[in-house]
């Protein structure tokens, strides 16, 4: 994620070729608005010309700081229904790891979790969320091989409810973010979810692969426009240079990230920290 120790690796002891500047800044995924934003900043300000890489990275680092919410509220359960949290992403973005990875974290917080393997169109989705229900020890609810996602969710919300579980977490089918049936089939989840309670789902996490980049920023447009997302999970943060998406998306579309995956195991999980951010840009 260390995307700005490539400028202070390709401007260090040189004069800012403003031109070169842009475009690694667009390269890092912060976002045309974003990096026009920055550039205007450095040379609205006196002796920009005399500028130094120390004096771009303090301004990114500002820039960026006022794009991202201080404090993101935590995840809390309800009182007396379960709370809903629909997990959307296209193919391989590690979608169905992040459902058990949030499980895990839910359940660190002394909460309970059902998961609903709403992905029916994989049998080996299905059954990779049963093994990661078993390692878990949570319950699992599932169907049979392309049953319809929707009944599945609002049998295993009926479950949730009736054996008083705090959280429902839904894993649908990657698709293709530009599939409107695929789209649609997700918002008629949604609206059986919300048969149930008309706040359900209370959240919908977009899960993204960093290393993407400029992709992920379209999926989020299609996705949010379709179901409204409430926040990322952000995966392969730690092996990017791209970690920008993750502003451009907050500042397009005002998501912010919930969540970010930094490895392999259960625990490589973690709530998204602005200041942790900003501290790893270099």
């Amino acid at each position: 994620m260390k995307f700005l120790q490539s400028l202070v690796d390709k401007f260090a002891g040189k004069p800012i070729d403003w031109d070169e500047l842009e475009e690694s800044l667009i390269r890092a995924d912060l976002g045309v608005p974003m990096t026009t934003r920055i550039i205007k900043t450095l040379q609205d300000r006196e002796a920009w010309s005399l500028m130094g890489i120390s004096d771009v990275v303090k301004v990114v680092r500002e820039e960026i700081a006022r794009i991202l919410p201080p404090d993101l509220p935590s995840i809390r359960s309800l009182p007396v229904k379960p709370k809903v949290i629909l997990l959307l992403g296209v193919n391989g973005t590690g979608k169905t790891t992040s459902t058990a990875k949030l499980a895990r974290y839910l359940q660190q917080d002394r909460h309970s979790v059902l998961l609903a393997a709403a992905d029916t169109f994989r049998a080996a989705a299905i059954e990779q969320l049963d093994v990661w229900a078993r390692r878990l020890g949570v319950q699992m609810i599932r169907g049979q091989y392309n049953a319809d996602p929707a009944a599945l969710c609002y049998e295993a919300y009926q479950a949730a409810a009736g054996r008083k579980i705090e959280f429902l977490l839904c894993d649908t089918a990657g698709r293709m973010h530009t599939k409107t049936n695929l789209m649609a089939e997700l918002q008629k989840v949604k609206r059986t979810l919300g048969k149930h309670d008309p706040d359900a789902p209370q959240e919908t996490l977009l899960v993204v692969d960093a290393t993407t980049g400029g992709n992920a920023l379209s999926q989020a447009r299609e996705f949010h426009s379709a179901l409204g997302l409430t926040g990322l999970i952000v995966t392969k943060l730690d092996g990017s240079g791209k970690g920008g998406i993750v502003v451009a998306i907050q500042d397009e579309l005002g998501i912010p990230t919930r969540f970010v995956g930094t490895g392999e195991q259960l625990d490589d999980f973690a709530p998204f920290d602005r200041q942790t951010y900003i501290d790893n840009l270099l």
